[in-house]
């Protein structure tokens, strides 16, 4: 593929494109068509388009600092009003939400193989994107590598493919929980939005409450520490997997511990956002059609018809066990995309209660998906 005219090692460069695209993102949520869209949507459109005309690159040395650094940074920055009540009367709904999700990935997965064969290794692509659609992308590779599949060229072809299916499934997930027809299906009995925590009030006086230099600067020392403290327990027990889940546990103990110190701190959550805009800009910069197709286009068909039939079938059973649209949308980020963005698209939504059982049923999928796509891969040979 043609290299683009920004080149990766161009670090300034791209932190320049990426912000700009994050403030795109909070600019179009003041007006009437950016707000039915969210501002990470349009975040992600811009860099998807951008990435498409060859403008950035799909990969970068500045996207790996994004997800290895500002990530685990933004997670506790979002957690500092976190109260572990209600965590654990939420976490049930989702929890069941996300169970269903892994059936409905699995039975896609099954069709998935049946209507499109991929050739000689075909159980074996049936068990990564199975694998990569209970526990996010990061399971794509563990279970490749099981499962027998070593050659990069092929790994490059399947990883290309799932960045595009999740960037657009990503979009949909965020604009399903507007689209009325389908809200009314769902009921609505449980409240997850937050009044005056979103994107939109990062620049706006309307609540009263100031950015304070002092508050920006203690809420990020506090959230790096927890970082390292989160990092340092995962890697002393050996549980390199579970980073993302020990933050979220220490910053849960912090804020169940010191309430009334951590909401003294104004605009955690403001400066956790801004981290997470630029996250959404990585994700759209990442996906690109030109990879696809100069690789394996079946692979592309072949993921997306997992998702489609995984939502269709949580969408079904939700339905019935009468289960809220909200949800049913976390939940199945949870599944295809993992704990990040679960708790991105969470907070971005202004659905502050379910940003930790995001991240728990995230990190339960990661534990859990490369054993479930590897039997299922094996199951299918």
């Amino acid at each position: 593929m043609a290299s683009s005219l920004i080149q990766p090692e161009r670090d300034f460069t791209l932190w320049a494109v990426l912000l700009l695209a994050a403030a795109i993102g909070f600019w179009a949520e003041r007006t009437r068509w950016g707000a039915k869209l969210s501002g990470a949507v349009v975040t992600i459109l811009v860099t998807f388009i951008l990435s498409n005309l060859r403008i950035i690159p799909v990969s970068s040395p500045t996207y790996d600092v994004i997800w290895s650094v500002l990530v685990p940074l933004a997670i506790p920055l979002l957690l500092f009003k976190a109260d572990l009540l209600r965590i654990f009367q939420e976490t049930g709904f989702i929890l069941v939400a996300y169970l269903l999700g892994i059936v409905g990935t699995v039975i896609g997965t099954i069709g998935a193989y049946y209507l499109l064969p991929l050739g000689k290794d075909n159980w074996q692509w049936a068990g990564v994107f199975c694998a990569t659609y209970i526990g996010g992308g990061m399971n794509f590779v563990p279970t490749a590598r099981i499962l027998g599949l070593h050659s990069e060229d092929l790994l490059n072809a399947g990883v290309a493919a799932n960045n595009l299916v999740m960037t657009s499934y990503l979009v949909l997930l965020f604009a399903l929980p507007s689209i009325k027809w389908i809200r009314r299906i769902f009921p609505t009995k449980r409240s997850y939005q937050t009044i005056h925590t979103g994107q939109i009030n990062l620049s706006t006086p309307q609540t009263g409450e100031t950015l304070r230099l002092v508050d920006i600067s203690l809420s990020l020392s506090i959230s790096a520490l927890v970082c390292a403290g989160g990092y340092g327990v995962a890697d002393w027990l050996g549980l390199g997997e579970i980073r993302i889940l020990m933050i979220t546990a220490l910053m849960v103990a912090l804020a169940t511990i010191f309430p009334h110190d951590l909401e003294k701190i104004r605009s955690a959550d403001k400066v956790g956002m801004l981290l997470l805009q630029v996250f959404f800009a990585a994700i759209g910069a990442s996906a690109n059609i030109e990879a696809v197709l100069a690789m394996r286009p079946i692979f592309f068909f072949f993921a997306a018809l997992i998702v489609a039939i995984h939502l269709l079938i949580l969408l079904l059973a939700g339905r019935l066990l009468r289960l809220e649209l909200v949800e049913l949308a976390i939940a199945s980020n949870a599944n295809t995309g993992g704990p990040t963005t679960a708790a991105a698209m969470a907070k971005a939504k202004e659905w502050d209660k379910l940003i930790v059982p995001g991240i728990v049923c995230g990190t339960l999928g990661y534990t859990i998906a490369t054993f479930i796509g590897v039997s299922l891969g094996h199951f299918l040979r």
